[in-house]
């Protein structure tokens, strides 16, 4: 254990030092403070290294999350012939958004509504659990941080290394490092800004059109965008995108409670805290020897024994940090721990803690979550697979004819949802039997003879004239069912009015 604790001292002095341009002189006088700018500057972070059980998750979750987005375009679905067979694409040209084997039409908006509910409840009830395990783990600035400082290590060397090759004067290795550094971001940055683009088309196409040229200037401009923003925000800003442009910081306090686990630091049994000498006891002080690990590894630069605070983002990294600490001189692990306000006082006071997933909030966000679930499950069920569309001529409420019938004039559309082409029956409630129906550029058809085919997939527009003798309108306005049958026995209606001169 001796061992051990030189070289933790060691390790402290050489990687908790002050980051270039803070300075350990003393408190300045009070006219000194009074010059000084209203404002800090930013302080550059340096996350060192740290292995673990956490790390390894985080490890795990990130290369999962980015194999999703990068590979997701790529992934095939066969929806028959003449459709699109990416698994996920948005169809900005035809209007229409692909999900495996889910076609979203504009008009069905609201299943997009239900998802983004469903996933605000979601979030609700992780936090509510498990505090921000969404910005520890999912979050993609956490991720593309989280790979962006992978790549810097690789180059630049861990915590100390960096700080010391930062406080160097430039030279050729400096600039060679730089140069290869920033230079792996951007081709990062490049990567993901490319990748967005391709879930708004078919993959391959989109990707052979950037790359000779041929693509739409909007395409370029987006791939401008996210390259810039990927580099900015997780290369340059990174903790800085946490702590001040986040909102969900200041929202999540709302969500906690006594029950909620989050990274905490036990006080009860690592106070009071200090350096420990050779073959000193623990009888008379805390577990936390002051090694300040659990520092050096946060990528927000935070104490976390400090308490709760908002730039904590959950990733747990100084819980492996302090395991590998507490391992290396012989007391207990998890002195920082996922725990509850409720579970600290609850040790602290030699009672056996508990977990309690189960409370009203987070029953009312799984209920929640149900219901809106439920509800688009049902949606999705039981949508018709047509819909139809009348719209009234409006330039003139009606035309009387040369023997004095009464003429109106519809817009027909119908749509087929299914990969196959369909053949529509038509027919009107309301109408009276002297009446006559036609499609432009067709002979006269009596109802239920009408035929309406439409493309698979796509909106059929037709404009049908609806003739009525003067003496069969009772009044000046009827009101209509137009009514279309699918190949497959499907009715879809809709209602409308025909109209005519005042009696």
């Amino acid at each position: 254990m001796a061992h051990a604790l030189d070289e933790l001292a060691r390790e402290a002095r050489a990687e908790v030092e002050p980051a270039p341009g803070v300075s350990r002189e003393p408190v300045a006088s009070r006219q000194e403070q009074k010059e000084s700018p209203l404002y800090q500057g930013r302080v550059w972070v340096y996350p060192k290294a740290v292995r673990g059980t956490f790390r390894r998750v985080k490890w795990a979750a990130l290369a999962a999350l980015l194999a999703i987005y990068w590979l997701l375009p790529w992934v095939r679905w066969d929806r028959g012939p003449g459709a699109p067979d990416q698994a996920v694409m948005i169809d900005m040209a035809g209007r229409r958004g692909y999900w495996f084997g889910i076609e979203i039409w504009p008009q069905e908006v609201y299943f997009l509504t239900g998802l983004l509910i469903m996933a605000a409840f979601g979030l609700f009830l992780a936090t509510a659990l498990f505090g921000r395990l969404w910005c520890g783990f999912a979050c993609p600035q956490t991720v593309w941080t989280d790979l962006y400082m992978w790549v810097e290590r690789r180059i630049e060397g861990d915590r100390a290394a960096r700080i010391r090759l930062d406080k160097s004067r430039w030279n050729a290795a400096k600039v060679r490092k730089k140069l290869a550094k920033h230079g792996a971001w951007l081709a990062i940055a490049l990567a993901t800004g490319g990748a967005w683009i391709l879930y708004f088309g078919n993959a391959p196409d989109v990707l052979v059109n950037v790359v000779t040229g041929q693509a739409s200037l909007t395409a370029y401009f987006f791939i401008g965008l996210f390259t810039t923003t990927t580099y900015v925000l997780a290369g340059v800003a990174r903790e800085q995108v946490c702590t001040y442009m986040c909102p969900w910081p200041r929202i999540q306090g709302a969500l906690f409670d006594q029950d909620t686990l989050a990274v905490t630091y036990e006080r009860w049994r690592g106070e009071p805290r200090g350096p420990v000498r050779k073959g000193q006891s623990f009888e008379e002080r805390g577990d936390c020897i002051d090694c300040k690990q659990c520092v050096a590894v946060c990528p927000t630069g935070i104490d976390i024994r400090d308490g709760l605070q908002l730039e904590c983002i959950g990733c747990a990294l100084c819980v492996d940090a302090c395991n590998q600490v507490m391992d290396r001189i012989g007391r207990p692990r998890n002195l920082i721990a996922y725990d509850s306000a409720r579970n600290v006082q609850a040790r602290a006071q030699g009672e056996t803690p508990r977990v309690r997933p189960l409370r009203a909030r987070t029953a009312i966000y799984v209920a929640a979550l149900a219901i809106v679930g439920g509800l688009m499950t049902y949606g999705l069920m039981t949508r018709s697979q047509t819909d139809l569309t009348i719209q009234r001529d409006r330039s003139a409420l009606f035309i009387t004819l040369a023997d004095g019938s009464v003429r109106n004039t519809y817009t027909v559309k119908v749509h087929n949802k299914t990969f196959d082409p369909q053949l529509y029956t038509l027919d009107i409630e309301g109408l009276p039997a002297a009446a006559e129906t036609w499609v432009v550029g067709r002979s006269p058809e009596p109802l239920g003879d009408i035929r309406l085919a439409a493309e698979a997939d796509a909106v059929a527009e037709y404009t049908l004239l609806v003739a009525v003798p003067r003496q069969e309108l009772a009044s000046a306005s009827l009101d209509l069912e137009f009514a279309v049958t699918s190949e497959f026995g499907e009715t879809v209606t809709h209602d409308t009015v025909f109209r005519g001169p005042e009696r």
